[in-house]
Order: structure tokens, then C-alpha cells, then sequence
């Protein structure tokens, strides 16, 4: 995904790039979407200040949008560097995502063992809650470093553009 997001971002940086008269300016509506009416599913995708992330083309996702990168390079206006390290702090927090679900599984796995049994297994059962509270401080300690990457990576303005996108729920942790 990187590559792609880093030849899309690339590609809007070219004066003109992506502004034909429509209204567009520097940034088009991205990779695969088309101009004016086709943009994929959820059409054209500008105007975006805060509304529906689906209608903007980067709903969904466990950051409260399908793209983080291109979502968060277009509306913080990084700079190349800043989008490669961005890259690198959104893979160390999908990684550990990932583990925290297949933890998730393993806890709800252990939780049925405690109860299939002709009596109830306490031990088990205790096992796989602190499996679950082991997991939500490691995912609790990745946020809060990912967000510590962040902050070090963004200019002032930068940084207050991201904490409203947090503040008013446009982005989700």
C-alpha cells in the first residue's frame, strides 16, 4: 500500500497536477477514482471538513477511516519524509491491532473452555481475562508511542489540525 499511496501523493505534489478547471486544485480525487461522479461507490470525495467519512471516500477502518495515510497526508499536508514515517507508525499500530484480535479470540476460546465442563474452571476463566487486560495495556502502550512518533513528526499546525481531527471524532484511536 505504501508504494501506491507514496506515487498517488507524489503525482498531486506536480504543479497543476489533478486541477483541470474542475475545482479540484492540487489534489485530485485519487488513485482509481474518477473526476466528477464516479469516484467509486460514494462519489466525488472533496469538501471534507468533518462530515461523513464513507461520503469522503475514507470511511470505515480501526483508525475511523479506510486510508489512514492518504487520509492523514491529504489533511495534514505532509511533506514525502513525514508520509514514509507516517507509513512506518501506522504499520507498528496495524501490527499490534492484529495481535490484540488474535489475542481477542484466544481469550474468548479460553472463557468457552472455563464453561464447557461439568463444572466451571475459575483458573481458566481468570487466565483469559488477564490474557484480555494484557492485551488492552499493549494496545493502550502502542497508541499512546504512536502518538508520541506523531507528535515528534509534525510541525505546530500540523499537530493542531491532527488533534481536531481526534477531538471532534473525524479520526478514531
Amino acid at each position: 500500500m505504501h508504494g501506491h499511496v507514496m506515487s498517488w501523493w507524489r503525482a498531486r505534489q506536480e504543479p497543476g497536477a489533478g486541477d483541470s478547471g474542475s475545482g479540484c486544485g492540487a489534489w485530485s480525487c485519487g488513485p482509481g477514482e474518477s473526476r466528477h461522479g464516479g469516484g467509486g461507490r460514494h462519489g466525488h470525495g472533496h469538501g471534507y471538513g468533518g462530515g461523513d467519512e464513507e461520503a469522503e471516500g475514507f470511511g470505515g477502518g480501526p483508525f475511523g477511516v479506510r486510508r489512514p495515510l492518504r487520509f492523514l497526508a491529504y489533511k495534514l499536508e505532509l511533506d514525502e519524509k513525514q508520509v514514509a514515517e507516517l507509513a512506518r507508525v501506522l504499520d507498528d499500530l496495524k501490527t499490534e491491532r492484529a495481535q490484540g484480535e488474535v489475542d481477542r479470540r484466544r481469550s474468548l476460546s479460553g472463557f468457552a473452555d472455563a464453561v464447557a465442563g461439568p463444572t466451571f474452571d475459575a483458573t481458566r476463566a481468570k487466565e483469559s481475562a488477564a490474557l484480555r487486560v494484557a492485551t488492552a495495556e499493549r494496545l493502550r502502550d502502542a497508541v499512546t508511542s504512536a502518538l508520541e512518533r506523531l507528535h515528534a513528526l509534525l510541525d505546530n499546525d500540523q499537530r493542531e489540525r491532527l488533534a481536531y481531527l481526534i477531538r471532534t471524532g473525524v479520526l478514531s484511536l
